[in-house]
């Protein structure tokens, strides 16, 4: 119960029915119900997609072979030591001894190994498959499915 002011409720004060108002009963009362609900604001599609390039690298490659030609010589040298490694040009010679019996021990000549060095750039072309993806965001309004099968 509560007390309000007699002025209020439309009488005099001093009366006998302000004396009555003094006391009120409230009859109404305001109640707050808080609920949640689903609101379908639509969604985004997400569509990703590979796609598969080739590229060629040609990229110059430098190569080194060597050829061996073995040439019988079949000389007597006249000391006991073995002649050195050469070089003529871009072939290196490497002379092989042996040792034969003569009346004196001496070194023979037998044999030079002609070793020639050249050189070439090839290209050999390889190509490799090279993968980019490519991304693509879609707005789906409100109330659209999905694709079936799309996440």
């Amino acid at each position: 119960m509560h007390d309000i002011d007699p002025r209020l409720a439309g009488v005099e004060p001093g009366t006998s029915a302000a004396r009555a108002a003094t006391r009120v009963v409230p009859l109404l009362e305001e109640s707050l119900d808080v609920g949640k609900r689903t609101v379908d604001q639509g969604g985004y599609r997400i569509v990703k997609t590979v796609h598969l390039r080739d590229e060629v690298v040609d990229e110059p490659l430098a190569t080194h072979s060597v050829r061996v030609e073995r040439r019988t010589v079949g000389r007597l040298l006249p000391s006991m030591e073995a002649p050195a490694s050469r070089q003529e040009g871009d072939t290196l010679i490497i002379p092989v001894v042996e040792e034969v019996l003569v009346t004196e021990k001496r070194l023979m000549l037998k044999e030079e190994l002609h070793i020639t060095r050249t050189d070439a750039v090839v290209h050999r072309p390889v190509t490799f498959s090279l993968r980019s993806e490519d991304v693509v965001i879609e707005h789906l309004e409100p109330g659209i499915p999905p694709v079936p099968g799309t996440p």
